[in-house]
């Protein structure tokens, strides 16, 4: 029965991969996904990793969709449950998690393909992540490793994930794609505060997008209240 590990970049999936390669457990592939909204600093994680697997001679594959994921943003023309018609599926995340489905398709329908004899899946949910567990392997659950530690395991082996001088976990509560609408407001402030570039693609974005970004408001309306913030900041 082969073993494959499924890589999404971030700190739990990272630390599962290097201490699955460390403590010699049997890893046939590493699988990972690219969304193309992917911060910069995971791709060169995601890099690291993929070197690391090449050097104890682990097969590593990148998997992408067959359609480019801004024409399913912007472009793709979609049926309604009211029956009528739309262009794109708009934001990723809270009910309508798209990008998130087409991911795992991807990654289940290859793995059924590539090992018809079947296989089991390394999925990096950490100790103290509310459970998801299904039948998969669990290994960091299996350690007791909680996210803290996995982070600080990812440290202790020299990787981080730097945007400039920014480590995003130090501002980031989960280092999932940039425009995630899953993200809170204290990780999208930290995006407004630290990272402008990123706050630019989402501007970008919000304009060709009704639906407001949260509940609270459009990217717009989430940059003037950050301002306002700010300013209140500097009188004090």
């Amino acid at each position: 029965m082969k073993k494959v590990a499924s890589l999404s970049g971030g700190k739990d999936s990272v630390a599962m991969v290097l201490k699955l390669i460390e403590e010699n457990y049997q890893l046939d592939e590493v699988v990972t996904f690219d969304t193309l909204w992917e911060f910069e600093s995971v791709y060169n994680v995601i890099k690291l990793v993929e070197n690391v697997c090449n050097k104890n001679n682990i097969k590593f594959t990148i998997l992408k969709r067959h359609v480019n994921s801004y024409y399913e943003m912007f472009v793709k023309p979609i049926k309604t449950r009211d029956g009528s018609e739309k262009y794109g599926y708009g934001w990723c995340g809270g009910n309508c998690r798209w990008n998130t489905t087409f991911k795992i398709q991807t990654i289940t329908n290859y793995l059924k393909e590539s090992y018809p004899e079947g296989y089991q899946e390394y999925v990096g949910i950490a100790y103290d992540e509310p459970k998801r567990i299904k039948d998969k392997l669990y290994p960091l659950v299996d350690w007791k490793m909680t996210e803290k530690d996995c982070l600080q395991y990812c440290h202790d082996n020299n990787i981080f994930w730097f945007e400039g001088d920014i480590e995003l976990y130090s501002v980031l509560d989960r280092v999932s794609c940039w425009c995630c609408r899953n993200k809170n407001l204290k990780e999208l402030r930290a995006i407004y505060n630290n990272l402008p570039e990123y706050w630019q693609r989402l501007k970008g974005m919000q304009s060709r997008i009704n639906e407001p970004f949260k509940a609270s408001g459009s990217i717009n309306e989430l940059e003037e209240r950050f301002e306002r913030e700010n300013e209140q900041l500097e009188l004090f």
